[in-house]
């Protein structure tokens, strides 16, 4: 069990969204050892007009059994990589269905017509529970 961090969208709060990037047909969420390295990639994202990420710290055990659970793939970025966001972005991501605010991300979170609400709600919970 290590330390890393993610990054977190409207982090403690009921329309949190943990960051992840779409590869093919597959979600990943990014585990930087680095707190530095995290935060240089929230600026990246930043500087494509994304909202402000919030770089958390987790034991990777935690987040490596959430996307377990929710079938997403995970890559630890090492210290001193430079990991760079994806050109092509998800867009109007909406997190729940009480929630009327798109989210605009590299998120790739399927979106509700992909899933359904019960589904949204379960991974709402285990996001919640990692905090």
């Amino acid at each position: 069990m290590s330390k890393i961090y993610v990054l977190l969208f409207n982090a403690r709060t009921e329309n949190e969204g943990i960051h992840t990037v779409q590869m093919g047909d597959r979600n990943k969420i990014l585990m930087f050892e680095s707190e530095d390295d995290a935060t240089r990639y929230a600026l990246l994202l930043e500087a494509q007009d994304f909202p402000t990420p919030t770089v958390e710290s987790f034991d990777s055990d935690e987040i490596e059994e959430f996307c377990r659970q929710a079938d997403y793939d995970w890559e630890l970025i090492g210290e001193g990589e430079l990991a760079i966001p994806p050109e092509q972005n998800v867009e109007d991501i909406v997190w729940g269905e009480e929630e009327e605010e798109p989210q605009k991300s590299a998120e790739t979170e399927p979106t509700s017509s992909e899933m359904s609400s019960e589904e949204l709600e379960q991974i709402r919970r285990k996001l919640e529970g990692l905090l």
